[in-house]
């Protein structure tokens, strides 16, 4: 779809398949196992809409959950003819709550001079590609896109403060796995203490869900940020306490006793 057209969204299979988080491949079953809706054909291009995408997160989530691809095919045939069978319409609107992102992050494209004018000489083959394969930036024909604004920013930040951007890398790369490890944490406790079984979910559990995850959102993130905060400052005052005991400062030594012989008898 040209870029200039007014009007919805729509994707090449590629662009789709990048936009869910799927490999193509996987898109591809999931059409042929009639998942997704026929795209729409011109010449022999076929184009999928913002609902296409849409059902692809509905899959995704379904899958999260522990569906098998039968059943959600099952309950996606219900859904498409009309019968809620116990809720599945409900369930199935669930999917803007369940995938709509967490994340308010921006991406940014840049040229390879852009790149350059936010690194320096710190942009290396080696650098480039540990940046692709932490995920913080994709290639799009002559053009970099990195995944957020505020990330970009931070690490040109820190390269510019004197910290080696493979360092910064490295630094993500572990701070990657910390955060997955507590996105784990948040996710189980919402999937025990909030959503509970899908399966048995009725028309008013779907409405006090959606109503919970969008509550719940800044409220993960603000427990991250104060917690961060919090080990930060203990952090630093033991660096210090460290610091501190390894050098004693000069001035506070330890005095002589009085001279005996000079105290009055």
């Amino acid at each position: 779809m040209d870029d200039n057209e007014t009007g919805p969204r729509e994707y090449r299979v590629e662009e789709l398949a990048e936009a869910a988080g799927i490999p193509v491949r996987t898109l591809r079953f999931y059409r042929e196992r009639r998942l997704l809706p026929p795209p729409r054909r011109e010449g022999r291009i076929a184009w999928y809409s913002e609902d296409h995408l849409a059902r692809l997160r509905t899959i995704s989530a379904l899958l999260e959950r522990g569906h098998t691809l039968g059943g959600i095919a099952e309950l996606i045939a219900a859904w498409e003819q009309g019968r809620t069978l116990d809720g599945v319409a409900e369930r199935l609107g669930l999917e803007g709550a369940l995938t709509s992102p967490w994340s308010e992050e921006t991406p940014v494209r840049l040229s390879p001079q852009e790149l350059a004018d936010y690194f320096g000489e710190d942009i290396s083959p080696e650098n480039l590609t540990n940046s692709l394969e932490i995920g913080y930036i994709a290639v799009d024909g002559e053009y970099v896109v990195h995944v957020s604004r505020r990330l970009l920013d931070a690490s040109a930040a820190l390269v510019h403060e004197g910290v080696p951007l493979s360092a910064v890398l490295a630094a993500g790369r572990e701070v990657r796995s910390h955060v997955d490890a507590m996105a784990d944490l948040f996710t189980q406790v919402i999937k025990t203490h909030v959503i509970g079984d899908l399966g048995a979910l009725t028309p008013d559990d779907a409405h006090r869900i959606t109503e919970s995850l969008h509550r719940l959102r800044p409220l993960a993130k603000n427990i991250v940020d104060a917690e961060m905060s919090l080990a930060m400052d203990r952090r630093v005052r033991a660096e210090i306490d460290t610091w501190m005991r390894s050098h004693p400062d000069p001035a506070v030594g330890e005095h002589p006793d009085p001279d005996p012989a000079g105290q009055e008898a």
